[in-house]
């Protein structure tokens, strides 16, 4: 109790003390891998997961730990370290029986900051309990528990199909449905976000989510989705809502339902509003819902013209003031973001980036490119700065970070990408003697599995020097055992068969292309037309086809015949890009597992470092005083000398001491015999007694029986008879007991004998320890002691074979003295 008394205080010091120091980045000592603040942090967690420890005990340490889930770091150790998650689960499972504890509610809490964003391992100790329980308390009357149970339960089934199956596979997912439909009508907005994100997850494929996300009830849901975005109901509804949006738009009706929203102009622009915030969450999940818009073409196109169009031509008479003060100039918002700071969130300025590749790809060839110009010109002055080589006092982090956005900033297309990385590591190859640690970095990019993309595309290139670079880093690369070669084997042939499709392609519409010259030079207006108008052409022969009318032109259906093989090369495209998601996902999976046992063998060797600086100390402290020892000892080697010529004489006399005690052995072992031998005789002879015993007590009973029947047929002299034998029994029962008695003493004596000789013994081997070190010629007296031993073994079999013959002849004797008693019991009764 004083224990957890004592706990309970420092965890309540550490907090203040954290709360004091709030500026400092504490959580990268308490999460660096070290073994002290490992084992600490394992420690809290096993005494908060321990159902014995009080209910206030575990909430300050809950309380503690919750301080550093806003960091992604801490959050990532949490996870794939600590299994914070299953404790948590573990805690509410052991109080699932009283949900209204604020223990429960504060675990609840905690976990659904913990797993927001991220995928919770199915194999998790108590996950499936936890989702038992959130099922089960959905329906609850307290409004903090539905809604930290709706919260964490999104979470849980976002992107996560065993979350998602296991609760489909439960028997009241129908009464689980319902009770979330029933929320639908909740007064608060947070829950009716959350519950339609968990129907998002669960139904939007079924027939449920068919009905519930129709085109009727959906420009609802987009209603209510912008409404919270953008007037808001906190930060945490707010991402949920975008996550929600973002969830939907992967749906192509729900998009399509989408891009028919009338709302959507107003609605955007208010979103687009939002970028002037100065909160950098707020910004970095709108510009996640703008990528994500991005996503569907038409959307892409009217999210363009909404950023990039003049600031005149956006202002509608329509719309209210607020939105045109919000929705001014958000291409320079983005400029802002991109340029944030790096200690910042780093997720802002990545989507910003994401969000102006995705405008710029549209705005190319397009009508909004001359209204693109001016941004353009502004976005270049500052990305050249991004460009800059980084400040050298910066830390390892900020470097990192740096340098990311540079990359971001500068490729665009993986081909870019793949010649910057080849590049660098050929510099780093030519300067990995300078540098130190260079080559260590160096040899352990080579083995990354992320190198397979840019290597195989540089080795199918058409281009001689990116041919000769890569094939200078594989020479590096191939010796090296963690070296992906199958993986690059194939990546190089899927490179070679989509660039053999695609020439097979390019030569099939060659012949093609000059029909289409010839129909251009029939038709010069349609040269002459702008070029939306021929973007309209093209849509309206699409819509033509699709409508189903049969087109006549001999031209034009070889115009189709060339739009059909460019649409068969984009999906030759597609499945390339699939194939290469799918060796992505390999790789990424298998960087994830070598990341975790990299940061256990950095914690190991650490701990091992440190323990090896301890023991080089200690060391070298023994060596000095070893030192002097060393000259102490060097003036002992003489009377060293003396003295082993008096242990060499003192041995001998040790030797007939041995010898002695060896003679003294022999005869102890055979008095041990002996007492063997007797005990086993006594035992069979209190067996035959016992037996006798039992016998006597049964002609007895037997005898009085005979007495009571035999009073009126039986004559005095056969009771007589009877008696005389049963006397005869007796003395000889008398007998054996004299002899067991007589035994007994005999067996004292020798006890005594024996207690006598062990005391001689234990003399002997005191005498025998103290010249124990003296002596090397033991292992010959073991060996020879183990040969007496075979000898004694034998004889032992020996003994009990003879044993075995003196049980079958009692066994007999036994037999045959039942058999005499049951023949006169016999002639008695028919007597």
């Amino acid at each position: 109790q004083q224990n957890m008394i004592i706990l309970k205080g420092l965890i309540l010091f550490f907090t203040q003390f954290m709360h004091d120091v709030s500026g400092l980045k504490c959580g990268g000592v308490l999460f660096s891998g070290q073994v002290l603040p490992s084992e600490c942090l394992s420690g809290l967690m096993e005494v908060a997961g321990d159902p014995n420890t009080s209910h206030a005990l575990t909430g300050s340490i809950i309380f503690l730990l919750a301080q550093f889930v806003s960091d992604g770091e801490a959050k990532e150790a949490f996870h794939s370290s600590y299994n914070f998650t299953g404790t948590l689960a573990a805690i509410i499972h052991c109080n699932r029986t009283t949900p209204e504890e604020p223990l429960v509610l504060q675990c609840l809490n905690v976990l659904q900051r913990l797993t927001y964003n991220v995928k919770t391992l199915h194999c998790a100790s108590h996950i499936h309990e936890l989702i038992s329980f959130l099922m089960q308390h959905v329906q609850s009357c307290n409004d903090d528990i539905v809604k930290a149970c709706l919260g964490l339960m999104a979470n849980l089934c976002r992107h996560d199909i065993s979350v998602q199956s296991h609760i489909k596979s439960q028997s009241n997912v129908k009464a689980f449905y319902r009770a979330l439909i029933n929320l639908l009508g909740h007064n608060c907005l947070t829950v009716v976000v959350f519950v339609l994100s968990i129907l998002s997850s669960l139904t939007l494929n079924e027939e449920v989510g068919q009905k519930l996300f129709n085109a009727k009830n959906i420009h609802q849901t987009f209603q209510l989705i912008f409404n919270i975005t953008v007037n808001g109901d906190g930060t945490l509804t707010r991402n949920y809502a975008v996550d929600l949006l973002v969830d939907l738009l992967k749906n192509p009706k729900i998009a399509d339902n989408l891009t028919k929203y009338k709302h959507l102009s107003v609605c955007l622009s208010e979103v687009l509003g939002l970028l002037h915030t100065k909160d950098p969450d707020t910004a970095s999940k709108v510009m996640e819902l703008l990528v994500a818009l991005c996503s569907v073409p038409v959307l892409r196109k009217h999210v363009c013209e909404t950023v990039l169009r003049p600031p005149a031509a956006r202002l509608q008479p329509g719309t209210r003031k607020g939105v045109q003060a919000r929705g001014s100039e958000p291409s320079l918002a983005l400029v802002h973001w991109v340029l944030s700071p790096l200690d910042g969130p780093e997720q802002c300025y990545m989507q910003a980036l994401s969000l102006l590749a995705e405008l710029f790809e549209e705005a190319i060839d397009s009508s909004l490119c001359s209204s693109a110009q001016s941004f353009v010109e502004l976005l270049l002055q500052e990305v050249l700065v991004l460009l800059q080589s980084p400040d050298s006092t910066e830390g390892d982090q900020l470097l990192k970070k740096h340098c990311l956005r540079a990359v971001v900033s500068l490729c665009i297309s993986s081909k870019v990408c793949s010649q910057v990385v080849l590049k660098t590591l050929e510099l780093m190859s030519h300067l990995r003697q300078q540098m130190p640690e260079m080559e260590t970095s160096f040899y352990r990019i080579l083995q990354d599995q992320r190198m397979v993309t840019p290597l195989s595309l540089a080795l199918t290139s058409n281009c001689r020097e990116h041919v000769q670079v890569a094939l200078r880093i594989l020479v590096e690369a191939a010796p090296l055992p963690d070296f992906p070669s199958i993986i690059l084997g194939d990546s190089i042939a899927a490179n070679n068969a989509y660039c053999q499709r695609d020439g097979e392609l390019s030569i099939r519409s060659s012949s093609a292309s000059e029909d289409v010259s010839l129909v251009g030079k029939s038709f010069p207006i349609m040269h002459a037309e702008p070029p939306g108008s021929a973007y309209q052409s093209i849509d309206s022969l699409i819509e033509k086809l699709q409508s189903g009318v049969e087109v006549k032109d001999v031209h034009m259906s070889e115009i189709i015949d060339v739009y059909e093989q460019k649409l068969s090369a984009l999906a030759c495209k597609e499945s390339r890009l699939q194939d290469l998601l799918e060796a992505k996902a390999l790789a990424l999976s298998q960087a994830d597992r070598l990341i975790a046992q990299y940061r256990c063998q950095r914690a190991q060797a650490e701990a091992e470092a440190r323990k090896l600086a301890s023991l080089l100390k200690d060391t070298e402290r023994k060596k000095e005083d070893l030192q002097t020892e060393l000259n102490d000892h060097l003036l002992e080697v003489e009377r060293l000398k003396s003295d082993s010529q008096q242990l060499l004489e003192h041995n001998g006399r040790l030797q007939a001491v041995a010898d002695q005690h060896q003679e003294l052995k022999g005869t102890y072992n055979q008095l041990l015999s002996r007492y063997d031998k007797n005990e086993g005789m006594l035992k069979e002879l209190q067996a035959a007694h016992i037996s006798l015993t039992q016998q006597a007590e049964g002609l007895r009973k037997t005898n009085e029986g005979l007495k009571l029947q035999q009073e009126r047929s039986v004559t005095v002299a056969e009771l007589t008879e009877k008696e005389q034998q049963i006397k005869g029994l007796k003395t000889d029962v008398l007998n054996k007991e004299r002899k067991i008695t007589g035994l007994q003493n005999d067996l004292r004596r020798q006890e005594e004998q024996i207690h006598e000789m062990e005391e001689n013994v234990s003399i002997l081997r005191k005498e025998l320890n103290k010249t124990e070190q003296a002596r090397k010629d033991t292992s010959i007296k073991a060996s020879s002691l183990e040969l007496q031993k075979s000898q004694l073994e034998a004889k032992v079999e020996k003994m009990e074979e003879e044993l075995s013959k003196h049980t079958q002849m009692i066994a007999m004797i036994h037999s045959l003295s039942s058999g005499k008693l049951k023949g006169e019991i016999t002639a008695s009764l028919s007597l």
